[in-house]
């Protein structure tokens, strides 16, 4: 059986414990490693040059935004990225419409990608504690906009639903069922729950899902707002299963989901929104400190509009 490998090296990756900042001006990198790398990029042309170095050392160091549309309805349609090839057949009857499984006929595994400074994973702590959602009643869930464990908030915003289709590279892209993702990103004002000001007490816009008999893992949520030196995007990582999705110390994988930037402007065009446009205006996938050096297996395909909300969707390539 060929193996399929990923195109890009793993990337570096946050190790820092310690009580996190705000937003970094350029990336969500933080502690020793993000006063160094300004040093190593200088010399380097590429995030490849510094894992490359880092690697040398014995050091093993986890979706932003390209072209949407509105969701329509028809008798078929195809995905087609770098990321993996994906079929869904729409059927349509008196009884209504059906899907048939969504099969995967390439893929390529995803790049490991810092988790920032905000993961709630228990990696870091927060205001002088142990910052761990994955330990909270309930956070296996799909609906993700409220908070859970006596917190009472609720995330606004566009409505979002994402679909991260999890397949192991290693066996010709078979689905991964019963494998697990949690999946975490920040406000339409940019702030994260359990760390930034303001919401330090909510733990919304963070939860587990395991995957389906498709490898499928489905979130409800809203579209991420855009803060100051980040393209927009959402942090995840995969577990072997919601059981050891416990502690960031079981993970198989970390990385980033960017979106289309035609669909950005769209939503940042809407009410609440507002910072957005300008932090937005002022940072690209070539200045962003994560996606600088390429994008394609992390551009997820996004669909719908802002009255009944977007669909993204991505296929997740781990080797297992």
């Amino acid at each position: 059986m060929k193996r399929l490998t990923s195109h890009r090296s793993t990337s570096r990756q946050s190790a820092t414990s310690g009580t996190p900042h705000q937003h970094a001006p350029h990336h969500d990198d933080h502690g020793g490693l993000a006063a160094d790398l300004p040093r190593l990029l200088a010399t380097m042309p590429s995030r490849r040059g510094v894992i490359t170095l880092l690697a040398g050392a014995g050091t093993g160091l986890l979706f932003g935004c390209g072209g949407g549309s509105d969701a329509a309805s028809s008798s078929s349609s195809t995905s087609t990225g770098t990321t993996g090839t994906t079929t869904t057949t729409t059927t349509t009857g008196t009884s209504g419409s059906t899907s048939s499984t969504s099969t995967v006929s390439s893929c390529t595994v995803i790049p490991e990608e810092t988790a920032g400074p905000y993961p709630g994973d228990g990696s870091n702590t927060s205001n002088g504690s142990v910052a761990n959602a994955l330990a909270l009643s309930g956070i296996v869930r799909s609906d993700i906009r409220s908070s859970i464990g006596g917190a009472s908030g609720v995330a606004a915003g566009v409505p979002l639903t994402v679909k991260l289709q999890v397949v192991n590279t290693n066996g010709s892209c078979a689905d991964l069922a019963g494998y697990a993702v949690y999946l975490w990103h920040c406000t339409r004002d940019g702030l994260y729950s359990m760390y930034s000001s303001g919401v330090t007490a909510e733990n919304y816009l963070r939860g587990v899902q395991p995957t389906d008999s498709d490898g499928i893992a489905t979130f409800t949520t809203i579209f991420p707002g855009c803060y100051a030196g980040r393209v927009p995007h959402i942090h995840f990582e995969v577990y072997r299963s919601t059981s050891t999705a416990t502690s960031f110390s079981n993970k198989l994988k970390t990385s980033q989901l960017a979106f289309p930037t035609d669909v950005c402007n769209t939503v940042y065009a809407t009410s609440g929104y507002s910072a957005s446009v300008r932090n937005f205006a002022s940072v690209s996938f070539s200045t962003d400190g994560i996606f600088s050096d390429g994008v394609s297996t992390q551009l997820a395909t996004v669909t719908g509009n802002v009255t009944d909300g977007y669909v993204a969707t991505l296929v997740v390539g781990i080797s297992v």
